[in-house]
């Protein structure tokens, strides 16, 4: 069985994050000077490096190059070919221990860790306790972990990870290296896809990579993950390069080309050509819901750059070049007070598509409304 693409392509080094230049700096620092803390909390959305993080940190501790090798200590990174980084790369590392704590979340399996960190470890220097989706963990089980992060032994490393910071009692979080990691840009996560898909020697377009990064919204995980899902496409009989229109097949969700397109009906309000182009989408299979989605998030830029053009900065991050001097060159057409209460109707239409069966009626509905002239509106 072959490995997930993002398994593969899985970060061996500090140097290799993206995204988290900051994080990694400061991780590279501590084990240059070997100070790393016992007790760290990863946290931010998902796909973005907090378990990679985690098993870096495993490594660079217990590193058997860096041991015996002062110059290459002073690089901060694992060597990745002594025994012990291949064994934690691997998944084979007794001393590493990770728990999903979505799955166990309750106070015995605490119990057992606390038990865990005691025992000295095996082989390696350091014994390190990853706990996965920690804000999954009940109170008491909290409460338990608390006097272990508080005190723990000189030879453990614990290490949350989680996805919602909220729900991590202050308690544990302030004991705790905290570091908040962030979304990815579309561009990092283009360039990644890029160096895959050459590496792969995959037969895929450009906007094809494109629309795969975007729909990751910031998870390089999700964009690698989809990519490998992608790769099914390549090498069949009659099958050239993996365009748009097949990523959209494979994901049921409609590129950013073809929302701006829509909003250009919208902006003309071209009513005629919104309902052709919106029957042709729902009669190709494509998810009605995402899209109507995908057109609010594409008409609050459209909105925040026509009231503020230096928002372009930020879209950068989420946008390519070519989409976002398409969306700038909209912001001309957009009427403040019109357009204000279509994407009113748009929010509207998504909660009400949600839970009904008949998906394209809602947004039909806010579409005529909007758009039919208003000689129609008063009768």
């Amino acid at each position: 069985m072959s490995l997930a693409i993002y398994r593969k392509y899985r970060p061996k080094s500090f140097s290799e994050l993206l995204g988290q230049e900051e994080i990694s700096a400061v991780l590279r620092s501590a084990a240059k000077l070997s100070k790393l803390s016992h007790a760290y909390l990863f946290y931010g959305p998902r796909g973005t490096g907090k378990t990679t993080i985690a098993r870096l940190i495993a490594k660079v501790a217990n590193c058997e190059t860096r041991k015996t090798d002062k110059k290459f200590q002073a690089t901060g990174e694992p060597c990745n070919t002594c025994g012990h980084c291949v064994e934690i790369d691997a998944g084979r590392a007794l001393d590493v221990v990770e728990i999903d704590a979505a799955s166990n979340r309750g106070i015995d399996e605490i119990r057992a860790l606390k038990e865990g960190v005691r025992l000295s470890p095996s082989s390696y220097d350091f014994k390190v306790f990853i706990i996965d989706e920690a804000h999954m963990l009940t109170k008491d089980a909290f409460n338990a972990l608390l006097k272990t992060l508080e005190e723990p032994p000189a030879h453990a490393i614990l290490i949350l990870a989680t996805t919602d910071y909220e729900k991590v009692p202050p308690t544990i979080a302030s004991r705790c290296q905290r570091f908040h990691l962030k979304k990815l840009s579309i561009e990092n996560i283009i360039k990644k896809l890029q160096s895959i898909a050459q590496t792969e020697k995959m037969k895929i377009t450009e906007p094809a990579l494109e629309l795969v990064a975007a729909s990751a919204e910031g998870s390089l995980r999700d964009a690698e993950s989809l990519l490998g899902q992608i790769t099914s496409l390549v090498g069949l009989p009659g099958q050239g390069n993996v365009d748009v229109a097949d990523v959209e097949k494979i994901i049921g969700k409609v590129g950013l080309t073809r929302t701006a397109e829509f909003s250009n009906y919208l902006l003309k309000s071209d009513l005629g050509a919104a309902l052709k182009y919106l029957s042709e989408l729902g009669g190709g299979g494509y998810n009605l819901v995402d899209f109507n989605k995908e057109l609010v998030h594409y008409w609050r830029r459209l909105l925040s750059l026509k009231f503020d053009p230096s928002m372009d900065k930020l879209f950068a991050q989420e946008l390519t070049k070519k989409e976002l001097e398409i969306l700038k060159a909209q912001t001309a057409l957009v009427d403040s007070k019109k357009h204000i209460e279509l994407v009113k109707s748009l929010i509207r239409a998504y909660s009400e598509m949600r839970y009904s069966p008949f998906a394209i009626v809602p947004l039909e509905v806010a579409i005529i409304e909007n758009l039919q002239p208003k000689e129609e509106k008063k009768k």
